[in-house]
């Protein structure tokens, strides 16, 4: 007991010092006055809770695992039978095709500030799914990413302002000149590994965001470059007022002009580019390259060891998930119509790693999860926006600690030998 009595009261005054600059200090300023406001009431209330679960945890975790259900509760016959259904192809695919066609009757059915968050949040999981090839698949920290995501989004804005490319042509430009730049980085930079390959592509990042900021004529330095054209449906403008040889689409078919029409048509592109990013990349888990993507993340020295050189393998894991940041990137200029660099920052980078992390490295499923929890949660509680970081970084620590696998961890189908050669062994 007074080993936890001390354990409490150290936690509690660690939650004091850390919160009372958070939730205990407001900095109010009226005109040219500036007043400091003392809120203790937040800090305290959470320093007794915490000094409360950290005295009371052992009792408390016996509670919890009372509480629970039996194993014998949780894998029962028809616990087993769902699994086994799940784990049919046939089943599965009936599954994803029900998911499929939900997400393409959601749009019409939901408002306009529903489908354009879900729009964004199809950014992220394009951008959390190319990040996967590289960390979760093959192994590589990489802190950079926002790089490749600048280069696909600057390239298409630029081709389109300077000449007038539309976005069909700027999309495989863009997601090139990404993978190209990823190609050209991981050059010099793939033959180290942990945490300096980390550090390298860190300040890779950050020299992309000064560049932005400074190459003026290129760029447009910091106030970006704007009135950047919306992908168009063979070649029907989704404008109030078609430009001069154009046609709108709502004059096309008849209809009342409504700007649902461009929301959702930006969320069904997005869409279609996630089924794009999710066709490649399996077609590529099941080739040898994904597969050599594997060996490198389990154990380099016995990847070598096989005769693949693991400086390709590495090359060709950043060059493909470069090619996928720049798609996304190409998608998000044109959804935004605006970009400048401060939408390239470290932490968005530091944030699709997070959702490769919450979401389970390797895991697709889980990082679409983790990317539309991620985006979608702050716009639900917009009161306490200013706490999102906060928040965000208090979830990743209590996954750290309680499942660090993530919230669906990757697995691998079982491989079972064939009758026969059971039969010999």
């Amino acid at each position: 007991m007074p080993r936890a009595l001390s354990d409490a009261l150290l936690a509690a005054a660690l939650t004091a010092v850390l919160l009372t600059p958070i939730f205990g200090l407001h900095i109010r300023v009226d005109g040219v006055n500036v007043s400091l406001n003392r809120t203790p009431m937040p800090v305290i209330v959470a320093v007794v809770i915490v000094f409360l679960l950290r005295l009371f945890q052992q009792p408390l975790q016996r509670l919890w695992a009372k509480l629970r259900a039996p194993a014998s509760w949780r894998e029962n016959a028809l616990t087993a039978a769902l699994g086994q259904t799940v784990q049919q192809p046939r089943y599965r695919l009936a599954l994803w095709l029900l998911l499929l066609a939900a997400a393409m009757i959601w749009p019409f059915t939901a408002s306009r500030g529903a489908v354009d968050v879900m729009t964004l949040a199809l950014i992220y999981v394009m951008l959390g799914l190319g990040l996967n090839i590289v960390v979760g698949f093959a192994g590589l920290l990489v802190l950079g990413y926002a790089a490749f995501y600048a280069v696909g989004a600057y390239t298409y804005a630029y081709l389109a302002q300077q000449y007038g490319l539309s976005f069909w042509w700027g999309l495989p430009l863009a997601g090139g000149l990404a993978a190209l730049t990823g190609f050209l980085l991981g050059l010099p930079v793939l033959r180290l590994r942990g945490d300096y390959l980390a550090i390298v592509t860190l300040g890779f990042g950050e020299i992309t965001r000064l560049l932005l900021n400074n190459l003026n004529s290129l760029t447009g330095g910091p106030d970006g470059i704007g009135n950047i054209p919306r992908p168009t449906l063979f070649g029907l403008e989704f404008n109030r007022v078609a430009s001069e040889d154009g046609t709108a689409f709502h004059e096309f078919f008849g209809l009342d002009y409504s700007g649902n029409h461009g929301v959702i048509f930006m969320y069904l592109l997005g869409l279609a580019l996630v089924l794009a990013t999710l066709f490649v990349i399996n077609r590529l888990l099941r080739m040898p390259l994904g597969r050599a993507w594997e060996a490198l993340r389990e154990d380099e020295t016995a990847c070598r060891s096989l005769g693949l050189n693991p400086t390709v393998i590495k090359l060709s894991a950043l060059t493909l998930s470069a090619a996928f940041a720049g798609f996304a990137g190409a998608f998000f200029a044109a959804r935004q119509g605006y970009i400048n660099p401060e939408s390239f920052t470290f932490i968005e980078s530091a944030m699709v790693l997070a959702i490769v992390v919450l979401g389970g490295m390797g895991s697709q499923l889980g990082v679409m999860l983790a990317a539309v929890a991620i985006t979608v949660l702050p716009e639900l509680a917009r009161e306490f926006n200013e706490y999102r970081m906060l928040a965000f970084g208090l979830v990743m620590v209590l996954m750290m600690m309680w499942r660090p696998q993530g919230l669906i961890p990757a697995s691998r189908p079982p491989q079972k030998l064939p009758e026969h050669a059971e039969a010999t062994q």
